[in-house]
């Protein structure tokens, strides 16, 4: 089920702005327990902003502004409320829906089908932040005719994600947190995909996590040859450990997140509660 938001204020899509926002944002943050226990995580402050800002705004900056927003747990509601129209954003509206339990990143993309309509997506990890923009990432991937575009980053520790292969500079397959690196990259949580993604998912069979791996339908396109990817300039990281949350507080703190192509930072204007 898709709930919408709506604002009575309305912006203008621009001709062609058709690409269309995800972020999944559900989960039950175990590694971030106890503070888990009673919030979801894309719910926690780093620095100045809740989680979930911060993927919102980097969608909005790549001028998408037609997003859905994956959640599931106990605090759903607090999305809504959080969020509401997403006139913080100055967004036309927001939609949601809702995870039941934890079926993996595919699992959470599967339930937006009816959301994208056969329009290409831009799908984000709720607890990924960067310091700059995705937008060259998006226009390269505006020109390919079909497949999906993926964005990498050297990292100290590629094994804590899906790590890429690469030879002559060409993806040879991706590595679900590997035991022995192949790379020193790793596959960030954003993802540029065309609508047969939906198709790859209905294919897969769960890992032995029981999860439905992103890491498996990332491969199918580079199995048939249209999985293109760029590296992420900038900073990144997530926050999904205490160690990242930490680390993603100090690196907002220190030079922002999300700067636009002059390098200045998006406005967010937050309403504010009432004073008592």
């Amino acid at each position: 089920m898709l709930i919408s938001r709506s604002s009575h204020q309305l912006l203008p899509l621009k001709k062609g702005e058709n690409m269309k926002g995800i972020v999944l944002a559900g989960g039950k943050g175990t590694r971030l327990y106890p503070l888990t226990r009673v919030t979801n995580k894309h719910l926690m402050p780093v620095y100045d902003l809740p989680m979930i800002y911060y993927p919102i705004q980097a969608l909005v900056t790549a001028e998408i502004r037609d997003i859905v927003i994956v959640t599931g747990g106990n605090n759903a509601g607090d999305f809504l409320r959080l969020l509401a129209n997403g006139k913080d954003f100055g967004l036309r509206h927001l939609n949601f829906t809702y995870q039941e339990g934890e079926g993996g990143i595919a699992d959470a993309l599967r339930l937006t089908e009816p959301f994208v309509a056969g329009e290409k997506i831009c799908v984000i990890l709720g607890d990924n932040i960067i310091e700059k923009n995705i937008i060259a990432s998006k226009q390269q991937f505006e020109k390919q005719e079909r497949g999906a575009h993926i964005l990498l980053k050297e990292v100290p520790d590629p094994e804590r994600f899906g790590c890429p292969e690469i030879a002559d500079g060409k993806l040879i397959r991706i590595e679900e947190k590997p035991k022995q690196p192949k790379s020193h990259y790793a596959v960030t949580g954003i993802y540029f995909y065309d609508a047969t993604v939906f198709d790859k998912i209905g294919g897969l069979k769960p890992s032995w996590r029981q999860e439905l791996e992103i890491t498996d339908v990332n491969n199918m396109y580079l199995n048939e040859g249209t999985l293109t990817y760029s590296v992420l300039d900038g900073w990144w990281t997530d926050a999904g450990t205490f160690g990242s949350l930490r680390r993603a507080t100090n690196l907002v703190a220190q030079t922002g997140a999300n700067k636009l192509p002059d390098g200045s930072r998006p406005k967010i204007h937050p309403a504010k509660g009432d004073e008592e």
